[in-house]
């Protein structure tokens, strides 16, 4: 393992072993929250463990550890010096990392039903749609530690919305779904090709995807189609699509973008 692999996993544990201790401290005990298999279309099967009691919902979340498992092993290439090669791998790292954790943490959800297995999969959702924002930041500005760190801080601080309404997390991640989708649009028009629109649209379908079917997840239900493999496990597919056509369009970029301004490169 590189050793911006490695830093970029320690980061992403010790952000999530702190995310983990302050919902254990009950800070987040009057956020509304679905707990329960009645809020799923997909009929638990009995006789199975819990952590299979509804398969399909349940086994979906292996694609997010190995998509997170392929992405750290794949290399990234970008023009000028070699720590710019180190810094374009630590994002792409830390992005994959993400997805690792976030496999387990709704598997959890799904199988255990509680109240802060429940609070992590909504709380871990802002910070993964934050950090496209910060990588094309970077290929944007330039290398600046900071700013990634305080976009990370400003999205974990925004589920304190969940506090102040029972809809508070569904608006942070409406804002953090048009962030992301602003700042792909900015670098795409600046350093953008055939190839990586591609990618940028495919994402933006699967991302449209993700949001519509986990919503409509039991009226489509009533379509015999939608029964066994419902939408929340579509919805879950697209979301795993829009993770790898996210990777996709944004180490693109960082073949064809520009170099940054000197002082920045150091």
């Amino acid at each position: 393992m590189k050793p911006e692999s490695g830093q970029a996993l320690c980061h992403v544990a010790l952000a999530s072993c702190l995310c983990v201790a302050t919902v254990y401290t009950g800070v987040f005990e009057s956020v509304f929250v679905e707990v329960g298999y009645e809020h799923y279309a997909e009929a638990p099967v009995a006789g199975l463990p819990a952590f299979l009691a509804m398969p399909f919902n349940s086994l979906i979340n292996l694609a997010y550890m190995l998509l997170g498992v392929y992405w750290l092993q794949r290399n990234v290439s970008t023009p000028g010096h070699p720590n710019e090669v180190q810094r374009a791998r630590y994002l792409k790292d830390v992005f994959a990392s993400m997805a690792l954790v976030y496999g387990p943490v709704q598997w959890l959800r799904i199988g255990m039903q509680t109240r802060p297995a429940a609070v992590l999969d909504q709380w871990f959702t802002l910070p993964i749609f934050a950090w496209p924002v910060a990588w094309c930041l970077y290929l944007d500005r330039g290398w600046e530690p900071c700013l990634l760190l305080a976009i990370e801080c400003f999205s974990l601080f925004s589920y304190g919305l969940a506090l102040l309404h029972p809809r508070g997390f569904e608006v942070a991640l409406a804002v953090h779904i048009a962030a992301a989708v602003s700042q792909a649009l900015c670098v795409y028009r600046r350093y953008g090709s055939n190839c990586s629109r591609t990618y940028l649209v495919l994402g933006m379908l699967s991302c449209v995807g993700f949001v519509v079917l986990k919503l409509c997840d039991h009226q489509l239900a009533r379509w015999h189609l939608f029964q066994r493999l419902t939408g929340h496990f579509w919805s879950k597919v697209c979301d795993v699509l829009q993770f790898h056509f996210a990777f996709l369009f944004l180490t693109n970029l960082n073949t064809c973008r520009r170099l940054p301004p000197e002082g920045k490169m150091h």
